[in-house]
Protein backbone atom coordinates (compact mmCIF):
# COMPACT_ATOMS: atom_id res chain seq x y z
CA UNK A 1 0.00 0.00 0.00
CA UNK A 2 2.63 2.22 0.91
CA UNK A 3 4.54 1.64 -2.72
CA UNK A 4 1.53 2.23 -4.04
CA UNK A 5 1.38 6.03 -2.82
CA UNK A 6 4.78 6.63 -3.16
CA UNK A 7 4.48 5.58 -7.10
CA UNK A 8 1.62 8.12 -7.51
CA UNK A 9 3.20 11.25 -5.98
CA UNK A 10 6.23 10.25 -7.79
CA UNK A 11 4.22 10.73 -11.21
CA UNK A 12 4.40 8.10 -14.51
CA UNK A 13 7.60 7.77 -16.47
CA UNK A 14 6.19 8.86 -19.77
CA UNK A 15 3.12 10.92 -20.83
CA UNK A 16 1.35 12.56 -23.96
CA UNK A 17 2.91 15.86 -25.26
CA UNK A 18 -0.25 17.57 -25.84
CA UNK A 19 -1.51 15.68 -22.22
CA UNK A 20 1.73 17.48 -20.45
CA UNK A 21 1.74 20.77 -21.96
CA UNK A 22 -1.56 21.20 -20.69
CA UNK A 23 -0.44 20.04 -17.25
CA UNK A 24 2.23 22.50 -17.08
CA UNK A 25 0.04 24.76 -18.00
CA UNK A 26 1.71 25.84 -21.78
CA UNK A 27 -1.80 25.47 -23.35
CA UNK A 28 -5.30 26.32 -21.73
CA UNK A 29 -7.50 23.43 -22.60
CA UNK A 30 -5.85 20.28 -24.03
CA UNK A 31 -7.56 20.74 -26.88
CA UNK A 32 -5.68 23.23 -27.75
CA UNK A 33 -2.59 21.20 -27.02
CA UNK A 34 -3.49 18.93 -29.29
CA UNK A 35 -4.40 21.20 -32.19
CA UNK A 36 -0.70 22.60 -31.70
CA UNK A 37 0.44 19.16 -32.51
CA UNK A 38 -1.56 18.31 -35.76
CA UNK A 39 -0.72 21.60 -37.13
CA UNK A 40 3.23 21.11 -36.02
CA UNK A 41 3.88 23.84 -33.45
CA UNK A 42 5.37 21.62 -31.91
CA UNK A 43 8.16 19.33 -31.66
CA UNK A 44 10.28 17.08 -28.99
CA UNK A 45 14.11 16.58 -29.44
CA UNK A 46 13.81 18.01 -32.71
CA UNK A 47 11.55 15.61 -34.55
CA UNK A 48 7.97 15.70 -35.93
CA UNK A 49 5.55 15.14 -33.43
CA UNK A 50 2.05 13.53 -33.05
CA UNK A 51 -0.57 14.22 -29.85
CA UNK A 52 0.37 10.87 -28.62
CA UNK A 53 4.46 11.18 -28.68
CA UNK A 54 5.21 10.17 -25.44
CA UNK A 55 8.23 12.69 -23.42
CA UNK A 56 10.32 11.51 -20.46
CA UNK A 57 12.12 13.65 -18.16
CA UNK A 58 14.64 15.44 -20.23
CA UNK A 59 13.09 15.66 -23.38
CA UNK A 60 13.16 19.02 -24.95
CA UNK A 61 10.20 20.36 -26.09
CA UNK A 62 10.10 23.11 -29.13
CA UNK A 63 7.00 25.14 -29.09
CA UNK A 64 5.59 27.77 -31.30
CA UNK A 65 3.37 30.18 -29.81
CA UNK A 66 2.50 33.58 -30.29
CA UNK A 67 5.27 34.25 -32.51
CA UNK A 68 7.98 32.85 -30.68
CA UNK A 69 9.80 29.69 -29.83
CA UNK A 70 9.64 28.19 -26.65
CA UNK A 71 12.03 25.71 -25.49
CA UNK A 72 11.03 23.63 -22.52
CA UNK A 73 12.88 20.66 -21.01
CA UNK A 74 11.04 18.24 -19.53
CA UNK A 75 12.34 18.06 -15.36
CA UNK A 76 9.39 15.86 -14.31
CA UNK A 77 6.29 14.11 -16.18
CA UNK A 78 3.29 15.43 -14.61
CA UNK A 79 -0.18 13.93 -16.66
CA UNK A 80 -2.71 15.79 -14.45
CA UNK A 81 -3.39 19.68 -14.26
CA UNK A 82 -1.73 21.16 -10.96
CA UNK A 83 -1.04 24.83 -9.50
CA UNK A 84 0.95 26.96 -10.98
CA UNK A 85 3.93 27.37 -8.50
CA UNK A 86 3.94 23.14 -9.18
CA UNK A 87 3.68 23.49 -12.49
CA UNK A 88 6.77 25.47 -12.39
CA UNK A 89 9.05 23.00 -11.34
CA UNK A 90 8.39 20.71 -13.92
CA UNK A 91 9.79 22.68 -16.67
CA UNK A 92 13.35 24.06 -17.44
CA UNK A 93 12.57 26.85 -19.94
CA UNK A 94 14.94 27.85 -22.33
CA UNK A 95 13.46 30.10 -24.47
CA UNK A 96 15.57 32.97 -25.70
CA UNK A 97 14.49 36.20 -23.91
CA UNK A 98 11.86 37.88 -25.77
CA UNK A 99 13.22 40.71 -28.00
CA UNK A 100 12.74 44.74 -26.49
CA UNK A 101 9.57 46.13 -27.79
CA UNK A 102 9.86 48.28 -30.47
CA UNK A 103 8.53 51.80 -30.91
CA UNK A 104 5.50 51.36 -33.49
CA UNK A 105 5.45 53.23 -37.00
CA UNK A 106 3.83 56.38 -35.79
CA UNK A 107 7.13 56.48 -33.84
CA UNK A 108 5.22 56.94 -30.31
CA UNK A 109 5.50 54.03 -28.08
CA UNK A 110 2.61 53.62 -25.47
CA UNK A 111 2.48 51.26 -22.57
CA UNK A 112 -0.30 49.43 -23.03
CA UNK A 113 -1.03 49.54 -19.12
CA UNK A 114 -1.28 53.37 -19.34
CA UNK A 115 -5.46 53.48 -20.83
CA UNK A 116 -7.31 54.75 -23.24
CA UNK A 117 -4.92 57.86 -24.62
CA UNK A 118 -6.07 61.36 -23.43
CA UNK A 119 -6.71 63.96 -25.91
CA UNK A 120 -3.45 65.57 -25.54
CA UNK A 121 -2.01 62.06 -26.29
CA UNK A 122 -4.33 61.51 -29.48
CA UNK A 123 -2.99 65.45 -30.92
CA UNK A 124 0.48 64.26 -30.27
CA UNK A 125 0.16 60.80 -32.31
CA UNK A 126 -1.48 62.40 -34.40
CA UNK A 127 1.17 65.01 -35.48
CA UNK A 128 3.96 62.18 -35.39
CA UNK A 129 1.43 60.31 -38.16
CA UNK A 130 1.74 63.51 -40.41
CA UNK A 131 5.46 63.97 -40.72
Amino acid sequence: MLRAVTDHLAGPESTRVDRWLWSVRVFKTRSLATEACRAGHVAVNRGVTKPATTVRVGDVVTIRLDGRDRVLEVARVIDRRVGAPVAAECIVDHSPPLPPRQATASGLLRDPATGRPTKRDRRQIDRLRRR
